[in-house]
């Protein structure tokens, strides 16, 4: 057996600019962190060596990977030329559509994992943007490379999108006691409405044509640096700022981005402690970050009892491989 971990990410600013019909324009960036919650890939040779069985919210048994209806599955296992005789499945921590990149984290969890059955070598870049390969260019899906960059290379990261299409990722380095406390200062709700990124990302990559929207975006790039910059000097309660600047000027880029329950809790949070913050993901539901102090953490719960908190950690270490057993 074989079983690889894959981070899911929080997304902090910039998201939208990592969308080919800017970056292919603009440089793109965001600033991003992976979190101790995890995608898990197992994979086993399956007892009907001319079959092929995948277990993820449905069970599959198929004789041609052609004839598998998981598409990213069927990508994946095509692009190694698995015939048959595997058996591979998929644990979540936390369900998709609600904004931590759940699909991406599949794909290079699976990717990492049939990597290591095949006995071969991949390194984080390759995990990335395999599954930028698979998810954007085969796939065809309206989305960004963030989320699989995030995923496959772990930690905190200014994520930029070149304008020829690579992609460099540089770690943002501060003070363990600085890492530590912004931790304690993100508080994160689950609100509902799982939702597909799909139509909100399709519309926002339309909408990117136009020249207001383009700058915006160009803006949000800018913030990038400056919330990087902010964390470096210290200045956490800019941090907050910055992201409650980013948020408002997302919901300028795509009409299903907010709602008016997502805009009634954010008001209550800013009446409550909280500096700032955002809905995770391309817009619509999932789950609501924000940036507020220890002191007022007591009151903001207190205010938003309706919606559930819910605990994470930062992570390092992205996509891993943490069993490889004999058969």
């Amino acid at each position: 057996m074989i079983i690889t971990k894959t981070p899911f990410r929080i997304s902090f600013v910039g998201g939208g600019s990592d969308l080919e019909a800017f970056y292919s324009q603009s440089q793109g960036a965001v600033l991003s962190t992976s979190i101790n919650k995890y995608m898990y890939i197992s994979s086993h040779r399956f007892f009907e060596r001319d079959k092929i069985r995948t277990k993820y919210s449905q069970t599959e048994t198929v004789g041609s990977v052609d004839d598998l209806k998981h598409p990213i599955l069927k990508e994946c296992l095509k692009k190694f030329s698995v015939n048959g005789g595997l058996e591979i499945s998929s644990i979540a921590d936390i369900p998709s559509g609600t904004g931590m990149g759940s699909s991406s984290s599949f794909t290079v969890g699976v990717l990492n994992n049939l990597h290591a059955y095949t006995n071969q070598y991949a390194s984080k870049e390759m995990l990335a943007s395999g599954a930028c390969e698979i998810e954007i260019d085969l796939l065809k899906e309206p989305i960004g490379k963030q989320d699989q960059y995030a995923a496959a290379y772990g930690g905190l990261n200014v994520i930029e999108f070149n304008r020829d299409g690579s992609v460099n990722v540089n770690p943002v380095y501060i003070k363990d006691e600085v890492y530590q406390q912004l931790q304690k200062n993100l508080c994160l709700y689950y609100i509902g409405n799982q939702r597909s990124a799909s139509s909100i990302l399709a519309e926002q990559k339309k909408n990117t044509s136009q020249e207001e929207k383009f700058r915006t975006l160009q803006e949000m790039v800018k913030l990038v640096y400056e919330l990087r910059d902010a964390l470096m000097q210290e200045n956490l309660d800019e941090f907050g700022k910055l992201l409650h600047e980013n948020w408002m000027m997302k919901q300028k880029l795509a009409s299903g981005i907010s709602n008016p329950l997502i805009n009634e809790l954010y008001s209550t949070a800013l009446k409550s402690g909280a500096i700032g913050g955002k809905l995770l993901g391309a817009g619509g539901g999932g789950f609501m970050l924000f940036y507020c102090p220890e002191s007022a953490q007591k009151k903001l719960d207190a205010a938003l009892s309706q919606v559930n908190r819910f605990d994470f950690k930062f992570e390092k270490q992205g996509s891993q491989l943490i069993y490889y057993g004999n058969e």
